[in-house]
């Protein structure tokens, strides 16, 4: 980041008022008559109905349409443990974008504990509140049992972005990207840079959806987790296969797929070329990747390369994912967000990607051309067409997968 960009930045957050968001009624507030129906004695109304049947809750709170974003601090962006103050711009950013795309409604929340039982009891004490949990930058493997605790315990809507979105976008862009280069995910070898969150739940999906598990290696500070190593946590040992390969150079020879989920500048472009032919690069270290794509296309005219950011082609962007997640499973009243809707989502955002741009697209990105192929494998986060696309695919899956509270779909 530029030192003018910093500052821009900085004056961004803090102009005309400090942050991002605000709280605000959008219903009337102008008279005696609407205060008295606002607050008391009023308000007693839906309190006597909600006791009586607390499943009208939705009909007369923002219960249904409201987002928690909950972070303990300890794994932000690519800043690390900085804490709960530190995260908070990050969860009024998310904020904004659940607002921005998909006109849905969140409290942040910044938590100032890392314990785990202290995290899961603490959501579960105030999920009352809300009609779904988005968990953010929480570190591994503390993440996953944070997640799956969460998910036994409540009946409405909890994901792990980093875990979750990150691997919907990964597998939409994969799809699309292994038809252009004439391969299948079930035949491709795999190579996976990274074995966190992000790294984890794209292989699990990845699998859920075709991927062969003998075809992964998947690679961490020490090498290729291999069965032979010793102290493996059971998140990792999932994926440990019988190999001699040691090292990432030894991983990246002949694979089809490297994903990159690590840290900047760790792939070399000898480490590209020993790949098979027409590779997919996916280096989504940010905000600097694994290679740079220039450093990858000058070694390769054959390859397909997606990055975390916005200034190359093929941005790996959850934001495309998140804010319509959340609104087909509010809107179908789902209890989870299952792996059925997680495919459901990919599966939308990758056919989305084949259909001509429109012209609103093109503008907000001023460029004149755009079309699928090498250089557009995955939608733009300003596309108009994700909002009825993923949330119509998400409500149609959670209906069909029994966790809706619904039990009719959208055509």
């Amino acid at each position: 980041m530029s030192r003018e960009f910093h500052e821009q930045a900085l004056d961004y957050h803090r102009r005309i008022r400090p942050g991002k968001i605000i709280v605000t009624s959008h219903k009337p507030m102008n008279t005696r008559q609407e205060l008295s129906l606002a607050y008391t004695p009023g308000v007693a109304a839906p309190v006597r109905e909600i006791a009586a049947n607390p499943a009208c809750v939705n009909e007369y709170t923002a219960k249904g349409n409201l987002v928690a974003v909950i972070t303990d601090g300890s794994a932000v962006l690519g800043l690390g443990n900085v804490g709960p103050l530190a995260a908070k711009p990050v969860m009024e950013g998310k904020a904004v974008l659940f607002k921005r795309f998909a006109d849905i409604d969140v409290f942040n929340i910044e938590l100032a504990t890392q314990d785990v039982d202290e995290i899961v009891n603490t959501i579960i004490n105030i999920a009352p509140t809300f009609g779904g949990i988005n968990l953010e930058d929480i570190s591994a493997p503390r993440c996953f049992e944070i997640e799956q605790r969460l998910i036994e315990a409540l009946d409405i809507p909890v994901f792990h972005d980093d875990q979750h979105g990150t691997a919907i976008i990964i597998a939409a862009g994969l799809l699309n990207a292994l038809e252009i280069q004439g391969k299948t995910l079930e035949t491709a070898k795999l190579v996976c840079l990274g074995a966190g969150s992000a790294g984890i739940a794209t292989l699990h999906l990845l699998c859920e959806m075709g991927l062969k598990k003998e075809n992964i290696l998947l690679v961490d500070r020490v090498g290729v987790i291999s069965t032979d190593l010793e102290d493996l946590s059971d998140v990792k040992a999932q994926f440990a296969v019988q190999t001699d390969k040691k090292t990432l150079a030894d991983a990246m020879d002949g694979a089809d797929v490297f994903i990159g989920v690590a840290s900047a500048n760790l792939v070399t472009q000898e480490m590209v070329k020993s790949m098979a032919d027409k590779p997919i690069v996916f280096a989504l270290s940010n905000p600097d990747p694994e290679i740079s794509p220039a450093d990858a296309h000058a070694c390769r005219d054959d390859l397909i390369m997606g990055t975390g950011r916005s200034d190359y082609p093929n941005q790996v962007n959850n934001v495309l994912g998140f804010p319509f997640i959340f609104r087909g499973a509010l809107d179908a009243k789902s209890k989870e967000i299952n792996v059925e809707m997680k495919i459901a989502a990919v599966h939308a955002l990758s056919e989305l990607a084949k259909l001509e741009v429109p012209q609103s697209v093109l503008d907000a990105y001023n460029i004149e051309h755009l079309e699928f192929g090498k250089d557009y494998i995955i939608p733009k986060p300003f596309d108009p067409r994700l909002i009825d696309a993923v949330p119509t695919a998400i409500f149609n899956a959670a209906v069909a997968s029994g966790v809706s509270r619904l039990n009719s779909s959208i055509d």
